[in-house]
């Protein structure tokens, strides 16, 4: 069987690998436009649950990747003057250059042929190959190419972010939220190595337009974000990597496989940087395209791709969605600057909704009986109200909300649909058994 991967990155590489290990005899080659050296971008972040994944599918690659992996438990968020440390989380990087450098070498030791500095030209025909796989990132041009096959949407969301590095070691996965008098900035970063971080700045247009980053160079943006983050820098320096201004792609396609050609990672899908799941995607497609292939052999290639395909669409769109939500929630930040810190950071943390409140209380009980001490704190009757709830182990969902005049029992709320309307204001036997289920 001949493969060729158009781009090397963590898609292609990873596929390679797995497809070598897999079918040793397969011919696999892998196309890349820059050098074997070249990266753009700075670490890569991985969750607990994910490095499983990869133990399970070539422990010899996730060894290499685990030897060379900066790794922590907390998420630290700097808001309003006050900096909040939750803990429990579990969370692993790298240098997007290591990682690459360790994909390649593992590529090659099996039997891999990576051809660098290898342009695939917008009109150029397919490579003649019984499997064509397009990991050619967000800018696919294989994707663009078919797009009405591959039933290809890109929605560019309003905000605007640069993606910075630092030779400042953080101590944890951190959020800063800036207010200026332009607006609000805020960070997404974490560290990757002893001595480096990604940082990334975001804002809305608004914002970017009145602080004239619009108009401003490369070393411009560097040299505001310098000065506007210097009290959380330590005196340490941004760095820049083609570090300009960007609007995040949602890209998603109807169909990832066309014929013989199958899309892998940012071109078939992307995930907002916030819950930091782009490189994930793209190696656990890899991870399924090849278990397709184990499964049904070399001899079908479009049935191998349909069940590709078939296993991994759930996972990609609930990831997706919780991107989505994550990302809305960073857009419309500012709405929540009147919050107390710690409502806030609750808030954050459980923004995507794959962190609950029963989740957060599970990794970090400490973080979530100070936010509830606090919570209680505001109930009817101060101290007492207080006293009560904890004494009755009240969740704050089930605590009193006062609404002007009016105080409810309760915070559940149940949208108005016809179906729910009561007739001349009497619920009926519907209401007892419908309501009484939840």
């Amino acid at each position: 069987m001949r493969i060729v991967a158009i781009g090397g990155g963590p898609a292609g590489l990873y596929f390679g690998i797995l497809m070598k290990q897999a079918f040793p005899a397969a011919e696999i080659e892998i196309l890349e436009r820059n050098r074997p050296d070249d990266t753009f971008g700075f670490g890569v972040v991985f969750s607990d649950e994910t490095l499983s994944f990869f133990d399970d599918a070539d422990a010899e690659s996730a060894g290499r990747i685990r030897s060379r992996f900066r790794t922590w438990k907390e998420i630290e968020t700097r808001f309003r003057s006050e900096t909040i440390v939750s803990t429990g989380h579990g969370f692993a990087a790298i240098a997007r250059a290591e990682l690459l450098s360790i994909l390649q070498q593992r590529a090659l030791d099996l039997g891999c042929t990576i051809r660098f500095e290898n342009t695939f030209a917008a009109g150029e025909p397919l490579p003649e190959a019984d499997l064509v796989v397009g990991c050619d990132g967000v800018n696919s041009q294989l994707r663009d190419r078919y797009a009405a096959d591959f039933e290809a949407t890109i929605e560019l969301r309003p905000n605007r972010f640069s993606w910075l590095g630092t030779d400042f070691a953080l101590d944890a996965f951190t959020f800063i939220f800036e207010p200026t008098e332009h607006g609000l900035f805020q960070v997404h970063a974490y560290p990757f190595s002893s001595d480096r971080s990604t940082w990334i700045v975001e804002c809305s247009e608004a914002t970017w337009r009145r602080a004239g980053l619009d108009r401003a160079s490369e070393e411009e943006t560097v040299a505001f974000c310098q000065r506007l983050f210097a009290p959380h820098l330590g005196g340490h320096s941004l760095l820049a990597n083609r570090s300009l201004w960007r609007q995040f792609p949602t890209v998603r396609c109807g169909r990832w496989h066309r014929e013989n050609l199958v899309l892998l990672g940012d071109a078939a899908h992307t995930a907002h940087f916030s819950i930091g799941s782009g490189t994930k995607l793209a190696m656990e497609d890899a991870i399924a395209l090849v278990d397709a292939f184990r499964a049904l052999g070399t001899s079908d290639v479009p049935a191998a791709l349909a069940a590709y395909e078939a296993a991994r669409r759930v996972d990609v769109a609930k990831l997706q969605r919780a991107a989505q939500v994550s990302l809305e929630w960073f857009e419309n930040a500012e709405r929540y600057q009147a919050q107390e810190p710690l409502p806030f950071v609750f808030n954050l943390m459980t923004r995507s909704k794959r962190i609950t409140y029963d989740n957060l209380r599970a990794r970090d009980p400490e973080l979530v009986a100070r936010l509830d001490r606090e919570f209680s704190l505001r109930l009817p009757g101060g101290e007492a109200g207080a006293a009560t709830a904890a004494a009755r182990a009240v969740p704050p969902a089930f605590t009193p909300l006062q609404v002007r005049s009016v105080e409810l029992a309760n915070r559940i709320v149940v949208s108005p649909m016809c179906q729910y309307s009561a007739t001349d204001g009497l619920v009926d036997d519907w209401h007892l058994v419908h309501l009484g289920s939840r």
